[in-house]
């Protein structure tokens, strides 16, 4: 790859690469945050409607699951966000939809179709 690069081009090249591989990590970073909170969500309100042991929190559910995570240091699971969390969920379930097969395998088992075939990682390579 021989180039007439001067030192100001080099620089101007290295920037723009720099800049834009930058800005593709954080919309990736963005969109796996969002995804994150919306699984959370949804691991809250299954557990809400068919937790084995749910009757135990009742309405405390919120703020013992953010004690809980917090001593495991799952980060921004306090009780507000899990409840920001569980409401984005409740908002916008077709996200359900958007989620890529390599994701799949995050859902609770009752949002995954028992006939639905989720490619394996070496499958999705090919």
């Amino acid at each position: 790859m021989a180039s007439n690069y001067d030192f100001a081009q080099l620089i101007v090249a290295i920037r723009h690469v720099n800049d834009e591989l930058a800005n593709q990590a954080s919309r990736a970073v963005n969109v796996s945050l969002t995804l994150r909170n919306w699984l959370i969500g949804c691991y809250i309100a299954e557990y809400e409607l068919s937790g084995a042991d749910r009757a135990g929190y009742g309405d405390k559910l919120l703020s013992e699951l953010a004690k809980e995570l917090g001593r495991l240091d799952v980060s921004n699971s306090n009780r507000r966000q899990l409840y920001d969390y569980l409401k984005f969920y409740k908002t916008y379930p077709q996200i359900v939809g958007t989620v890529s097969a390599q994701y799949k395998t995050l859902l609770p088992q009752a949002l995954v179709r028992a006939d639905e075939k989720v490619p394996t990682p070496s499958a999705q390579l090919s």
